[in-house]
């Protein structure tokens, strides 16, 4: 009898867990369906427009830079009509390529008879912007590529796009993401992968991959992302983009939808920022200038109520440019070092001051700021997340480190941590601290204050106006990113540091980047450094990009930094 009540026991387990599953399947099979019911609507009316407009000559629309088709648009020789049709047809065509889009966004026709009653044309007038899955937009989901995420539309739109739409900007299309948002490969489940619009085997980067593929393939002009570790900055990278993270509390706009504190608001101590990306920095600046009006100030009391400094963007004087190649912890491949050594030779050639900076103790870092802010449980609330999912392939290193037992991890870590040679999962491991306590917690958030403090205290000794340093990159073949979550110190650390950082692509990869990397050993030519080594072979044309940064709330500053590195690098 107790066998027969076993066996019927396991058997219900068996059906109950199979019944789970099988509504996943129907919930992401919806959820598909839906997305591309909006594809074919959307491309219906782009032929309903061809055949009313025959001759629009798209290719040169979409050759514009945002400055001059803004300028086109407000004097009114382009209408904005013509240009949203343009460059829906060509995101259909880009989304077709690389699967880059979650959703069209059908209200963009009716925001295009709004702008037309504006009594005044925003400085954003006409233009079609592409956002982020996760940014709220009344009336749509906000998914972060959960399945958990596909019962709840949101409700309201978020400030952001109040002031984009206040602007006279018509978001157009809803861009794809990798599962949670933890992770700069991207892909999840529901809506399947997203490739880089270069080459196909690699990768867009994440976590705002689909926004980098987007706009990388010319089917948007400008695009909102965000950024925790690198999430603007890493697409941009992999896609031959410009991005901007600005200090967080300069556009502190969330998402309205949270499916979960711990995922999409990260209410912690290294704070996410939203910013723009697009394919020059005159459009980042046109951007930044457009959100930092009145309305947002209004709209979001918590946002610092700072207009966007012009004269400081348009400045030529001189600069104290602080540089590094490496920050002694994951020596990135040789074509970001010589990206950014040819960079500094240039500036010094253009009058600028170089200063050689060291940043200090990334290490510690990496391991006691950065990942035990977001692993100080374990990685707990994170796994919660995926209770009722299917976890994605992209992400199941990351996901089975963290389901080790805490004790396993605290054994792993002491038998680990004194070796040098560790494969890349265990290495992963070792490095993740836990905090024990409230006030381990809290002494965790004054250690990341002392690291500001000491970072910026070295900053003013040597009396820099701004930094380049090397971005991770060129991009990586898909499915590497989720084994090297710790390659990203070059990115993350601006994250912790809370300092706007942005990315311009200077060169591409040559013939000989590839010999050399060939010799790459990194720090030890242990299986990390090997696997990265095979996550960037085969990158021949794909774009090298530098990072450049400045101080809090100097996003102007910035700017201008990453203008003048732009201009040097187009002039070579």
């Amino acid at each position: 009898a107790a066998l027969t009540l076993l066996c019927g026991s396991a058997a219900t387990v068996v059906v109950w867990k199979w019944l789970g599953k099988r509504q996943i399947q129907k919930k992401m099979e919806e959820a598909r369906r839906i997305r591309d019911e909006g594809v074919k609507k959307m491309v219906k009316a782009v032929q309903q427009f061809r055949e009313q407009v025959p001759h629009v000559q798209m290719d040169a629309i979409l050759s514009l830079p945002l400055l001059e088709l803004t300028q086109r648009l407000q004097e009114g020789s382009l209408s904005p009509k013509t240009v949203l049709y343009t460059y829906l047809e060509k995101a259909l065509e880009v989304t077709q390529q690389t699967n880059c889009l979650r959703h069209f966004i059908p209200e963009c026709e009716e925001q295009l008879q709004e702008i037309q009653r504006q009594s005044e044309k925003g400085l954003l007038y006409g233009i079609p912007v592409s956002i982020k899955d996760h940014i709220g937009l009344k009336g749509h989901l906000s998914t972060c590529g959960l399945v958990q995420c596909l019962d709840t539309l949101v409700q309201e739109d978020s400030v952001l796009v109040k002031v984009l739409k206040m602007q006279g900007a018509i978001p157009f299309a809803m861009t794809n993401v990798p599962q949670s948002l933890f992770n700069y490969d991207c892909s999840n489940p529901i809506f399947g992968p997203t490739l880089n619009p270069f080459n196909h085997q690699k990768s867009p980067g994440g976590s705002s991959g689909g926004e980098g593929a987007l706009i990388a393939g010319g089917g948007s002009i400008l695009g909102i992302g965000s950024d925790i570790g690198g999430s603007i900055r890493l697409p941009s990278s992999f896609c031959g983009l410009c991005g901007l993270k600005p200090t967080a509390e300069r556009l502190r706009v969330w998402c309205t939808h949270l499916l979960n504190e711990d995922v999409c608001s990260c209410p912690t101590p290294v704070p996410c920022a939203l910013g723009p990306m697009a394919r020059d920095v005159d459009s980042l600046a046109l951007c930044m200038k457009a959100l930092l009006c009145k309305e947002m100030f209004r709209l979001d009391p918590t946002v610092p109520p700072i207009p966007f400094d012009e004269e400081v963007y348009s400045s030529f004087a001189p600069l104290r440019v602080g540089y590094y190649d490496t920050d002694g912890y994951f020596p990135l491949p040789p074509c970001m070092r010589r990206a950014v050594q040819e960079t500094k030779r240039a500036l010094e050639a253009a009058g600028h001051q170089l200063v050689p900076f060291s940043p200090p103790r990334i290490n510690y870092v990496m391991t006691e700021l950065f990942l035990k802010t977001f692993f100080a449980d374990g990685g707990r609330a994170w796994l919660d997340v995926f209770t009722e999912d299917i976890v994605d392939p992209t992400l199941k290193p990351q996901v089975n480190c963290c389901k080790i037992p805490r004790l396993g991890k605290k054994l792993l870590a002491l038998i680990l941590k004194p070796l040098v040679t560790i494969p890349p999962p265990l290495k992963y491991v070792a490095t993740i601290s836990i905090c024990r306590s409230v006030k381990e917690m809290w002494n965790h958030h004054h250690q990341i204050q002392v690291y500001r403090t000491e970072f910026i205290t070295r900053w003013r000794e040597l009396q820099l106006d701004v930094m380049l340093c090397p971005v991770l990159g060129p991009a990586f073949t898909t499915g590497y990113p989720g084994k090297l979550l710790t390659a990203i110190s070059s990115t993350m650390l601006y994250n912790v540091l809370n300092f706007p950082a942005g990315v311009v692509p200077v060169s591409r990869v040559t013939e000989a980047d590839e010999e050399e990397l060939k010799l790459y050993r990194g720090c030890c030519d242990d299986p990390w450094d090997r696997t990265l080594k095979q996550a960037v072979a085969g990158a021949v044309g794909l774009p090298v990009a530098v990072q450049c940064v400045a101080l809090p709330w100097q996003e102007e500053l910035c700017l201008r930094f990453m203008k003048e590195v732009e201009t040097l690098s187009q002039e070579k």
